[in-house]
């Protein structure tokens, strides 16, 4: 079967599983579907296989640390007034990048997508900051985990039968 019509079936079915899982059980940990499939994303994004789902959950959950601390410090800038959260965000930005020497921390997008994951979660739905952080690595890992599965699958249904 050809590569793209077998990640199609893989990813597909465990979309279901998924959305299910966030939907129900994980619902009330506050885990997020939205958060997953980003994550999910990005383990593509970053080649895939081990290598891939590692990079993901390590640079999207210090790219939520970031932003997570960055809407902390907005609250403290409070004095900039309508400047505050632009200017915490252009800190949490810099930080980021500055990050990136470190080469676990050197997939710049990944880590955006993380901070972008935990402000998303913070802003609609009025999470603390630090409250935020735990559901959001959670959602993190098991995307990773879902395109990591998505990924193998995909791959043993492209292999030839014997």
């Amino acid at each position: 079967m050809p590569m793209l019509i077998a990640l199609a079936i893989s990813i597909g079915v465990l979309a279901v599983v998924a959305t299910w899982l966030f939907l129900g059980p994980l619902a009330a940990l506050n885990f997020q579907i939205w958060q997953a499939f980003v994550a999910w994303a990005s383990f593509y994004h970053c080649g895939g296989k081990t290598a891939g789902a590692r990079t993901t959950v390590i640079c999207m959950s210090f790219g939520a640390l970031i932003g997570a601390l960055s809407v902390m410090l907005a609250g403290q800038l409070g004095a900039l007034g309508a400047l505050a959260a632009p200017v915490a965000v252009g800190i949490g930005a810099a930080a980021i990048v500055l990050a990136a020497h470190v080469g676990l921390l050197a997939t710049i997008p990944a880590c955006v997508y993380g901070f972008a994951c935990v402000a998303g979660l913070i802003l609609l739905k009025g999470v603390a900051p630090l409250d935020a952080l735990v559901p959001t690595i959670g959602s993190i890992v098991l995307g990773a985990i879902f395109g990591w599965v998505s990924e193998t699958v995909a791959g043993k249904l492209t292999k030839p039968s014997a």
